[in-house]
């Protein structure tokens, strides 16, 4: 009974060249490609990447507006619930408020 004989290097090279035969003869046997096919694929594949792109472009679009209008709406409730917390000064208020703080600083300066 024979046993298991271990391949040479001559036999793995013969294995690699009967190897890369057998891949070149697959690929002479192929038919040559149509120009005019290779175009119109590469045609749809960039329309259809234009597509996409433009597609990418209308979400982000649409995601910066929402945003935009979500922070308006949180500007708008902040603003109502100040207005409700504070009550509307008229000028004359404004004015002494501004002039008594302007004072208080004053006197902390000549405080010093």
């Amino acid at each position: 009974m024979a046993g298991y004989k271990e391949p040479g290097f001559q036999d793995r090279v013969a294995a690699a060249a009967k190897a890369r035969e057998a891949a070149l003869a697959r690929l002479k046997a192929k038919p040559p490609v149509d120009p005019a096919l290779v175009a119109e694929r590469i045609a749809k594949e960039r329309e259809r990447e234009a597509a996409a792109a433009q597609k990418a472009a209308e979400r982000a679009a649409e995601r910066a507006a929402s945003r935009e209008a979500e922070i308006a709406a949180r500007e708008a409730e902040k603003a109502r619930q100040l207005a409700a917390i504070v009550p509307e000064l008229t000028e004359a208020e404004k004015k002494a408020a501004r002039d008594a703080k302007y004072a208080a600083r004053k006197a902390r300066k000549s405080s010093k």
